[in-house]
């Protein structure tokens, strides 16, 4: 019979399944790093990552169960795939180049479905994951296809797919991408709108895998 493992034996935040066999709760965030997000946009959204990892960091159950992984864009690159909170450790982001955002959509999708993988390979149980998109801008690549993708993802209930709006984002194609209304950050919020989502995840973590969780409402840093 395998050795009961109680909660608190668990290492902190272990990476590794057999030492951290909790359920994962992963979230993927796809960052516009694009030229236009130079100057305070990025000093703000980089603040907001270091948040929300700090707001992760006190919660020992998110500890545990939230993995996260980064991809940005342009161009697209992994910047970190998923890793417990206390081993995910985000540099600063600088910008370039323009807005592959098809590509970052896609490229996030196959994240999810390459770790969706590695959990049931491994018996991990695992709750829906989460994509969030953050732009200041509109898709410079072909984006119908990874639409095409975030709706098959949502019917089929594999990820839930949350827009961001910032500045002078395109909302009218966000709104062709996401199945739920895209939501237009107020000002450059990033900082609360983070705190917001690290809430969130918390609420999600803390619950057994499947349960419906009601989000918090998006108060403060979005505009009506």
């Amino acid at each position: 019979m395998d050795e009961y493992i109680s909660f608190e034996q668990i290492p902190f935040g272990s990476d590794n399944f057999a030492d951290n066999p909790e359920p994962r709760c992963p979230c993927v965030l796809l960052l516009d790093t694009s030229g236009s997000m130079g100057g305070m946009p990025i000093m703000q959204l980089n603040e907001g990552v270091r948040t929300f990892r700090q707001e992760l960091l006190a919660d020992p159950i998110a500890t545990k169960r939230v993995e996260v992984a980064v991809v940005t864009f342009g161009p697209v690159t992994i910047e970190t795939d998923f890793h417990t909170v206390p081993n995910f450790h985000p540099r600063e982001l600088e910008t370039t180049g323009d807005t592959p955002m098809g590509e970052a959509i896609a490229t996030g999708i196959e994240l999810i479905t390459k770790r969706k993988k590695e959990y049931k390979e491994s018996g991990i149980a695992y709750y829906k994951p989460w994509i969030i998109l953050i732009t200041d801008g509109a898709p410079t690549d072909e984006w119908a296809a990874a639409a095409q993708m975030v709706q098959k993802g949502e019917a089929n209930k594999s990820f839930a797919f949350f827009a961001i709006g910032v500045e002078d984002a395109n909302m009218d194609i966000l709104k062709q991408i996401s199945v739920r209304a895209p939501l237009k950050l107020k000002g450059l919020m990033f900082r609360e709108f983070f705190i917001w989502l690290s809430a969130s995840m918390k609420m999600v973590s803390a619950k057994e895998p499947g349960n419906a969780i009601n989000l918090l409402p998006p108060s403060g840093w979005s505009e009506l």
